[in-house]
């Protein structure tokens, strides 16, 4: 099954290399890079979920509402777009962009690498340049958080610190604003 087929991750391995490795790293045959990579992990934990979802989908008998099939290709439409691109301060001469989505793709694997979180959808508004010639900006991300988490606003003040750290740091924007919202809960299996 193709998952998305020439998606790197931050760590500059390939989802799909990820997914078909999925079962031999569950079978203890990971190799190094699979042990240590926290951008693995996090992709590991989401494409099983994913798979566990499917699966129990697979074995339900309701019918889907009549409008599943438009929201789920107004959801991919959304996700194919790129987006405005988002200028990036740098000591070179020259300019240098990013798109939204890659800025979103950065920002929820930052907010899935907190315990007990999923990160859904993330939309980034650009609102200005910096002084330092940053792109301001404002995200929504909305979450689903776990039904056994707990320490709830801790937890969101964690999601809140690494997805500002992570646009800083990784990305180079400054967040002027950051609207979590949490819209799901999900339950884990032991």
């Amino acid at each position: 099954m193709a998952v998305n087929q020439g998606y790197e991750l931050p760590c500059d391995r390939n989802l799909e290399l990820v997914w078909e490795r999925l079962d031999l790293v569950g079978e203890g045959l990971a190799d190094e890079h699979e042990l240590t990579c926290p951008h693995c992990r996090t992709a590991r934990e989401s494409l099983l979920a994913l798979r566990e979802a499917t699966a129990e989908l697979v074995l339900q008998t309701e019918q889907p509402p009549p409008d599943l099939a438009g929201r789920i290709m107004s959801a991919v439409r959304a996700e194919v777009r790129r987006g405005q691109m988002l200028s990036l301060p740098t000591t070179e001469a020259g300019v240098v962009e990013v798109s939204e989505q890659a800025v979103a793709v950065v920002l929820r694997y930052a907010a899935d690498a907190v315990g007990g979180v999923r990160a859904r959808r993330c939309r980034v508004r650009t609102v200005g340049l910096g002084d330092a010639g940053e792109s301001l900006v404002e995200v929504e991300l909305t979450l689903a958080v776990s039904v056994r988490a707990s320490g709830g606003s801790t937890m969101l003040d964690l999601v809140r610190t690494r997805v500002s750290a992570a646009a800083a740091a990784r990305v180079g924007l400054r967040l002027v604003k950051l609207d979590l919202l949490v819209d799901d809960i999900y339950e884990v299996e032991e």
